[in-house]
């Protein structure tokens, strides 16, 4: 059986490599054969246009030049899986309330930034019960913000200034709790105690400067 299973995976190998090459003309017998198994994939891999990543760029609040908000990932919001939506007010419960944040895709281990400057006020954890899983939790009493990014494992202590950008903690896995969801940091963003939709304060913006769709 796997020999016959190698058979099988071998010869499947040839017939992509045989259809990558068709139509192309017949080398020159003098030129090894291993030469065209590289160079075929490699200019078929040339030809494939690659999407262009965001470039993340937060609101500047007080008219100062600089950005007030950053996204903490630098990852997009989390599209539809299982367990649902991550932009803001996407429905939660079968409808019962709205998602109160905007979900960044993240991987597990990478370091998260901080959404915006102000002081630590809370650090605490995201479920009753749970000790895994933490938030941490910045006042920005000039600009009257709040912002809570979820499971953090957190490298800063109650009480301490941060500058928006600069590392709070590392990204937890989500696996234990929601297995087979999209990892990813929850970020809550409150003005004046209200919450808002984090994507009208972070921006994606493209090679060209303009604001991405679907990102924001």
């Amino acid at each position: 059986m796997l020999a016959l299973g190698l058979a099988l995976a071998v010869g499947s190998l040839g017939a992509a490599e045989a259809a990558a090459r068709s139509g192309a003309l017949i080398p020159p017998p003098a030129q090894p054969a291993v030469v065209q198994l590289i160079d075929a994939p490699a200019q078929a891999q040339a030809d494939t246009p690659v999407a262009a990543e965001p470039a993340w760029q937060g609101r500047d609040l007080d008219g100062d030049g600089a950005p007030d908000f950053a996204n903490p990932t630098g990852g997009p919001p989390r599209s539809h899986d299982a367990y649902g939506d991550g932009f803001f007010h996407a429905s939660r419960d079968g409808g019962a309330r709205p998602h109160e944040g905007v979900d960044y895709d993240d991987q597990p281990g990478q370091t998260v930034v901080a959404p915006i400057s102000g002081y630590v006020s809370k650090i605490g954890y995201a479920y009753p019960g749970d000790s895994k899983l933490r938030y941490v939790e910045i006042e920005n009493p000039a600009l009257r913000l709040t912002a809570r990014a979820l499971y953090v494992d957190p490298s800063v202590q109650v009480g301490e200034s941060v500058q928006v950008g600069h590392p709070i903690g590392a990204a937890l896995s989500l696996q234990r709790r929601y297995p087979g969801i999209t990892n990813h940091v929850h970020l809550e963003i409150a003005e004046d105690g209200q919450r808002i939709d984090a994507q009208t304060m972070i921006l994606a913006r493209g090679p060209d400067g303009g604001v991405m769709t679907g990102m924001n």
